[in-house]
């Protein structure tokens, strides 16, 4: 049996997680997959339930963590060379940036015949500044040269990688897009929305406007509460808006809503009342029964590869306003399951009262959106390209069954 080794960051919710966890599942019996991931931070929600549902025991790099750091980086490099001699992949694929670079480095000078690299989204713009960004460009050209075959998940993302940033030749890359099992967000949903309003104090007139992520610095949440106040500035309707999610921000924002004189509270579990503007929720595992309770959901990202909020949105039938970066256009429909908005508070909020004002547009842009997701973002999909394009890359390695030799 072909044996894989998948590196992951680390198990935080989002794309990465979810992808991970279905090929390490399901591409069984063809390949057999050893998962391992890094530390998570402390402020993320850790995710590692999600493979655990899926009978998958993966292991843990306590030293693998987010930030740079000489000691631990080469603890980490160290470990995965240690697993790569015992397990003797015949193909490692690593997920993300600090998975890619360290599992790229240690299966390349062990000589496994395949390493495969798949980018959920990039650092090269809106993280860090020019200098910091230009030197991890180069070290990704040097990490794209000595990978099998790079993976993009959305058609922009391919082009910021050959094109804009040059990262490695476009006969390289292969897109293949993220899976997921998307049939949650279709059963039970008038049962889910009751559950969550009722939780949430959310009465019947009230539309419930949910944004969905890390509040962190590139999601861009600071133009989400200016539009918000801008929004309830131009409406009568009755608005309540959530913030589904924590993160390093959480006391920052909580700060600017205070500022912008936005009425807010935090809630943990059920709450005996909620008059205010905004709900702090932290972080909510059952994104279905979130989904169900909104009326619209927003996005006001930098920068993204292809966000799991989104198609989440679709396959509940969610309309959706959102900026128009990275994967975005790849994931919706423009007009028909979402509307763009400007990365400026005046016109995210005129989209947002739009949807607001307009019942029937908000019926429209939610008609088109589980068709539009159920087959293209489902995990079989997934599975079966993902399948390919190791073979493919195992055909070309002309290596198929040789195994990697101990060092």
């Amino acid at each position: 049996m072909l044996r894989v080794l998948r590196i992951l960051n680390r198990f935080n919710l989002g794309g990465p997680t979810h992808n991970a966890a279905y090929l390490t599942k399901y591409m069984y019996p063809d390949f057999d997959t050893m998962l391992i991931g890094g530390a998570n931070d402390s402020s993320e929600k850790n995710s590692e339930y999600l493979v655990n549902q899926l009978g998958i025991k993966p292991i843990t790099l306590s030293c693998m963590r987010r930030e740079i750091s000489p000691v631990n980086d080469y603890k980490a490099l160290q470990e995965i060379k240690n697993i790569i001699r015992k397990y003797r992949p015949h193909i490692v694929h690593t997920h993300a940036s600090k998975a890619g670079a360290l599992g790229r480095l240690a299966a390349t000078s062990l000589k496994v015949p395949v390493v495969v690299h798949t980018f959920h989204g990039h650092v090269f713009d809106s993280y860090f500044n020019n200098m910091k960004a230009g030197f991890y460009k180069k070290i990704e050209r040097r990490l794209a040269d000595k990978s099998s075959g790079i993976i993009a998940i959305s058609e922009n993302q391919k082009h910021d990688l050959s094109d804009k940033y040059r990262i490695c030749d476009n006969g390289k890359i292969k897109v293949i897009p993220l899976g997921f099992d998307l049939n949650q967000f279709t059963e039970n949903m008038d049962y889910k929305r009751f559950e969550f309003r009722s939780k949430y104090k959310i009465k019947d007139d009230e539309i419930a406007i949910g944004i969905i992520g890390r509040l962190v610095p590139v999601k861009n949440h600071e133009l989400f509460l200016a539009s918000l106040q801008k929004l309830l500035s131009k409406t009568s309707k009755k608005v309540k808006a959530f913030i589904v999610g924590d993160g390093e921000l959480r006391k920052r924002l909580e700060e600017k809503a205070s500022q912008l004189g936005l009425s807010q509270i935090s809630v943990n579990g059920y709450t005996t009342s909620n008059n205010a503007q905004i709900t702090f929720t932290s972080w909510i595992t059952e994104m279905d029964k979130v989904n169900a309770g909104m009326d619209i959901i927003a996005l006001t990202s930098l920068n993204e590869g292809t966000p799991v909020s989104l198609i989440e949105a679709q396959a509940a039938n969610k309309p959706i306003v959102t900026t128009a970066v990275g994967g975005i256009e790849n994931v919706i429909l423009p007009d028909k399951t979402a509307l763009i908005s400007q990365n400026n508070p005046e016109d995210f909020s005129e989209k947002l009262l739009q949807l607001v004002e307009n019942k029937d547009s908000r019926i429209m842009l939610s008609k088109a959106g589980w068709d539009h997701v159920s087959q293209k973002y489902h995990y079989k999909r997934l599975v079966k390209e993902m399948s390919d394009y190791y073979y493919e890359l195992l055909d070309k390695s002309l290596v198929h069954f040789q195994l990697p030799v101990a060092v």
